[in-house]
């Protein structure tokens, strides 16, 4: 088996999926991104490429890429 090498500021976590489709997002992993019970989370996903869950900080970001694409 081939052994990831650790790159600052990047991650990889696994979580398992219950019977009604919930997942638990890891300790650590809501430790580094200040998720917090009650908090919204935005899925993105992508047929090709998966299901990505940005940070908190970039909804805006996003939002407003959505928003010009529009006009």
């Amino acid at each position: 088996m081939k052994k990831l090498k650790k790159v600052k500021g990047r991650y990889a976590w696994t979580a398992t999926v219950g019977e009604k489709g919930q997942i638990v997002i890891p300790k650590q992993a809501r430790e580094v991104f200040g998720i917090e019970p009650g908090d919204t989370l935005i899925l993105l996903g992508d047929i090709r490429r998966g299901i990505a869950i940005p940070p908190k900080s970039a909804f805006i970001d996003i939002a407003s890429q959505i928003f010009e694409e529009e006009e």
